[in-house]
């Protein structure tokens, strides 16, 4: 159970700073920032409204307790990364400059998973 926990922090950890750093960049709204959300095909009002609910999500992730914000707040970031790799491909954006979301989407699930698997081993130990 201990390992774990380990992971669990561990990966959701990186995803969190890694959503904090990205919603930190929408928020300040600086002009390369800027550009890179128009190329993609979106408004310009839409990036501060993404970094609000980026931090709101990483909140919802890291404070112990509301087990169904948690799901919705996973399911919000995939959604975004799934998206913003998409959008990527569609604008062709050059490979090395989307793969990288990979990595992201991965930590994401791993994060998700072992959120699953500390409650599951959680419940047991209360029995």
């Amino acid at each position: 159970m201990k390992s774990t926990k380990i992971i669990y922090w561990v990966l959701t950890g990186v995803f969190a700073l890694f959503m904090v750093f990205s919603a930190v960049e929408e928020l300040r709204q600086t002009p390369d920032g800027l550009k890179f959300i128009i190329n993609l095909g979106y408004p310009a009002y839409l990036s501060p409204f993404l970094g609000v609910t980026k931090l709101l999500g990483v909140i919802a992730i890291l404070v112990p307790g509301f087990p169904r914000l948690k799901e919705w707040a996973y399911a919000g970031f995939v959604i975004d990364l799934v998206g913003a790799t998409y959008s990527m491909i569609a604008t062709n954006v050059p490979v090395s400059g989307w793969i990288f979301m990979f990595v992201f989407i991965a930590v994401a699930f791993g994060s998700y998973f072992f959120y699953h698997k500390k409650q599951k081993e959680t419940a047991q130990a209360a029995v």
